[in-house]
């Protein structure tokens, strides 16, 4: 399950971590205009959270975490690391200049250590103990994560002959295969002289597949891992969150794996259908809720319907309202809204309602690269 790891069983050899958390997430805009993306919830959880969560569940607690302009923000969500079991080191990266330059600057914390890097963004459904374990008993100079994707000219992809890594390229306008990276890398400190051989990319960046195929080229042995759902070929295994879509349907996968719970107020009038997570504070009245879904704490829901797959976080207020398949930020208002609002990512301290004034009319107050679609 995506939200409760075990941890791993077995003796995994010394491996650090390393997740990277200094995106702009631009494809997010404008919620990433005053908040990280990582840090934007998935079922009520810091998308960065269940990184952490899955590397401490593989053995590792001493994590490096990379940071960028939202830095702070980053520093005060995850604190030092203890309320993971784990000791966290920040590392600040002046500018986004790659995955492999991120790399560079976590030098110093890595050493000549091996080490497993986490994109900050990603989600992996069942966690990543089996890999840090094939990792360490194997001992490749590096792993790679490769799941199939119907459009792999948004990722870094890779070749493969014979169950070997031949060629890596990152967007690749015309790919020639269908294996794309996964936002997690295993390594051991011999990464680090492919980096240092490397230029930058025509982006302004250092790439990590050129990284990779540098240590390919120079004999290093590359071993890829292919993630699959076993039985389940349609169900999502690794989610990137960069965009809307894939926010939502992370938010799917995890509300799937957890069970109902029920720690709020259940007043008169309530109906509640399937997997409900009601948290602490939370008080509903007079509403009918189809999971999966969690209301977060102290938030107040009346006179009105939450449909399956929605998370609303902490704070907010619903009522006369309908809302489905959606992500709701902190201390955000939903009132007196006529029809249904679905498939939507609704930011922190929004105030969404009808004005009582005539003629009826839609007011809007819209930021930068936003999207709003009226029916």
């Amino acid at each position: 399950m995506v939200a409760a790891f075990s941890r791993a069983t077995c003796t995994i050899a010394r491996v650090k971590g390393l997740i990277l958390s200094g995106g702009k997430g631009t494809r997010l805009r404008p919620i990433t205009h005053t908040s990280a993306k990582q840090l934007v919830p998935i079922a009520n959880k810091p998308i960065l959270f269940y990184a952490v969560e899955a590397i401490v569940a593989a053995g590792i607690d001493e994590i490096g975490i990379i940071t960028g302009d939202t830095g702070a923000e980053v520093e005060a969500a995850v604190g030092d690391g203890s309320r993971f079991g784990a000791r966290i080191t920040y590392i600040p990266q002046d500018a986004p200049r790659g995955l492999a330059h991120a790399v560079l600057c976590a030098r110093h914390f890595l050493g000549d250590e091996s080490f497993v890097m986490y994109l900050g963004d990603n989600l992996i459904r069942h966690g990543i103990i089996p890999i840090v374990e094939t990792f360490s008993q194997v001992q490749p100079d590096a792993l790679i994560l490769l799941a199939r994707v119907p459009e792999p000219q948004h990722f870094g992809v890779a070749e493969l002959s014979e169950g070997k890594v031949v060629r890596l390229v990152e967007k690749p306008a015309q790919p020639t295969s269908d294996l794309a990276l996964v936002g997690v890398y295993l390594f051991n400190h011999t990464v680090f002289d492919a980096i240092d051989a490397i230029d930058y990319s025509p982006r302004g960046e250092l790439e990590i597949t050129d990284a990779i195929q540098k240590m390919i080229d120079t004999g290093r042995r590359v071993e890829p891992h292919l993630i699959v759902e076993p039985h389940q070929a349609l169900v999502a295994t690794w989610k990137d969150t960069g965009r809307l879509e894939d926010m939502l349907e992370a938010n799917r996968i995890v509300l799937d794996d957890l069970a109902p719970r029920m720690e709020g107020t259940i007043g008169e009038g309530v109906r509640l259908h399937g997997k409900v997570i009601v948290e602490r504070g939370a008080q509903l009245s007079n509403c009918t809720v189809r999971g999966p879904a969690i209301i977060g704490e102290n938030t107040v829901v009346d006179d009105a319907y939450i449909g399956p797959y929605t998370s609303i976080y902490y704070g907010c207020t619903l009522r006369n309202a309908e809302l489905e398949h959606s992500i709701v930020l902190e201390n955000s208002v939903i009132e007196n809204v006529e029809g249904k609002i679905e498939s939507s990512l609704i930011g922190k301290e929004c105030l969404i309602g009808r004005s009582p004034l005539r003629p009826r009319a839609y007011k809007l107050m819209v930021g930068d690269h936003s999207r709003v679609e009226l029916r």
